[in-house]
């Protein structure tokens, strides 16, 4: 796409980020009856964005910010083969630019720094029923790798 900037996100940007988040929690309030109807809030801006071992990106286009993702950089369990890993999340593609490859060209500028800091693993979470997204990380390279369970006991 033209006209397509990508890049860091910074503190001046949390503002826009905020208004943002909102829109991802509302995207996946479907998929999750127990998201809070008011006051849901699922990210530490302020920590992503100046955590040395975090990094958002951002796409802009004509001075709007429609695109974003982060990663950060994680501990993994002692079971696993690799000490660390890059954790993606904050995935978001504003809805009149969806389908044109941007959530990708997110991804792959979030591996590449995440590269850049010795990591090879890559890992983020997706609503079940939320084909569109399970699909778009399929075509990235992403595998489906374990089932999250929940009850509640409260009905």
């Amino acid at each position: 796409m033209e006209n397509l900037a990508l890049r860091k996100a910074s503190i001046k940007d949390h503002g826009a980020l905020l208004t943002l988040e909102q829109k991802v929690i509302e995207a996946e309030r479907p998929f999750n009856s127990t998201i809070r109807g008011e006051n849901a809030i699922y990210y530490d801006l302020e920590q992503l964005l100046t955590n040395e071992d975090s990094h958002i990106v951002v796409a802009e286009r004509q001075g709007h910010i429609i695109a974003t993702g982060y990663a950060q950089i994680r501990a993994s369990k002692q079971s696993l083969k690799h000490v660390r890993h890059a954790y993606m999340g904050f995935m978001y593609v504003s809805p009149e630019y969806r389908g044109l490859g941007i959530n990708q060209q997110v991804i792959n500028s979030l591996i590449g720094w995440s590269k850049e800091k010795g990591v090879q693993d890559f890992y983020l979470d997706v609503y079940i029923g939320n084909e569109a997204a399970i699909n778009a990380y399929a075509k990235i390279g992403f595998v489906k790798s374990i089932i999250e369970m929940k009850i509640n006991l409260s009905k």
